[in-house]
């Protein structure tokens, strides 16, 4: 059965970004994702799909990837208290 979709989420509070959309004429579907990774890499696929082949698909990464120091913990034991 043909059908078309597409949609994307890009929310910079959250850090959300991502995007899918795929196509298909009743054989051969087809379409891509992407979604930013946590090193602040994009990672894309682009995608085929038929009974022929299955699926195959490329995947790309767009940036570089950097790591920052972790941060301190949030909480802290409160220290003992002796009698």
């Amino acid at each position: 059965m043909p059908f078309d979709f597409a949609y994307a989420v890009k929310d910079d509070y959250t850090g959300n970004d991502f995007a899918h959309d795929e196509t298909s004429d009743g054989k051969v579907t087809s379409g891509s994702y992407r979604v930013l990774l946590p090193d602040g890499r994009t990672q894309i696929v682009t995608f085929t799909a038929d009974h022929h082949s299955g699926y195959v698909a490329n995947v790309a990464y767009e940036g570089e990837a950097s790591y920052s120091a972790p941060k301190p913990a949030a909480y802290a034991p409160p220290p003992p208290a002796y009698a």
